[in-house]
């Protein structure tokens, strides 16, 4: 079993696909740290976090330091921070599985080579310069997250198989699948989850104009790395913060206020520092 959670209860903020946009992500964080109820709310990064936008390593250390300052924080396993581990030596996979031609052909993995100093290409020098911290992490990532209510999966799940046949195979990560469907497929936020799937499934990896709801799934990428505002979705609330927004939306504000036992301290005393 992956060492980063892998299984949450209660209230979560799911963050969409960062790639690397850290300025937008510090946005989302300054609101989140507003809610009452955030001592409570698990924050799901559902993947992706390095390359293609400006600062993937800023990104991966405010992760690390949002993790030190709050005990509910977890990462799911995206196709990049895949790729990119796998093309590190940090994952053990066949000879017959390419990942490293992949990673730098096309992933737009020139921005986490520039974000460690390192130039394109060199795997080694860029294994040096990565921070253990950051090496640890991205080498035991779960490939999804577990909760009552809903499953976090990257891409989402096969219409075609049972629910708990794919779920097993998440659990154990089969890193000899040189394209893990649930990581990589973009045909999956199309056709829905399968028929016996009991929970919400929520996903990223597809980009979008704006959170979708409905068949059975949440879609939170709302930017891709390239381009729009980074989007973090409350649940059970299935309201939706931007990194472009002031704060949470007056209905979420509502709902939340419900549960003010502690917010006047919360709000006093917040559980992230300035960065």
């Amino acid at each position: 079993m992956p060492s980063v959670p892998h299984r949450i209860d209660g209230p979560v903020a799911v963050i969409g696909d960062v790639h690397g946009q850290t300025d937008k992500l510090r946005k989302i964080i300054a609101q989140l740290a507003k809610l009452p109820d955030i001592s409570r709310r698990w924050i799901v990064f559902i993947g992706d976090l390095v390359d293609r936008g400006p600062d993937p390593a800023g990104t991966v250390k405010l992760y690390c330091d949002l993790a030190k300052q709050h005990n509910k924080v977890t990462w799911l396993c995206g196709n990049h921070e895949l790729a990119m581990a796998c093309s590190l030596g940090l994952i053990k996979t066949p000879e017959f599985v390419d990942f490293s031609q992949r990673w730098l052909s096309h992933y737009d993995a020139h921005t986490t080579f520039e974000s460690y100093g390192i130039p394109h290409g060199d795997l080694k020098a860029l294994r040096e310069a990565l921070p253990e911290e950051h090496a640890t992490l991205m080498s035991d990532l779960p490939w999804s997250i577990e909760h009552s209510d809903f499953l976090f999966v990257h891409a989402g799940l096969d219409r075609n198989l049972p629910f708990e046949t794919q779920v097993r195979i998440l659990r154990e990560r089969d890193y000899s699948l040189s394209h893990p469907p649930w990581l990589y497929s973009k045909d999956f936020i199309h056709i829905g989850p399968p028929m016996d799937c009991p929970v919400t499934i929520v996903i990223g990896h597809v980009p979008l104009p704006k959170v979708q709801f409905g068949n059975g799934m949440i879609c939170t990428d709302t930017s891709g790395g390239v381009g729009g505002e980074l989007s973090c979705v409350l649940l059970p609330e299935k309201h939706v913060i931007t990194s472009g927004g002031s704060g949470p939306q007056s209905n979420v504000a509502t709902d939340i206020n419900r549960q003010r036992n502690d917010s006047a301290s919360a709000q006093r005393k917040p559980w992230w520092k300035p960065w």
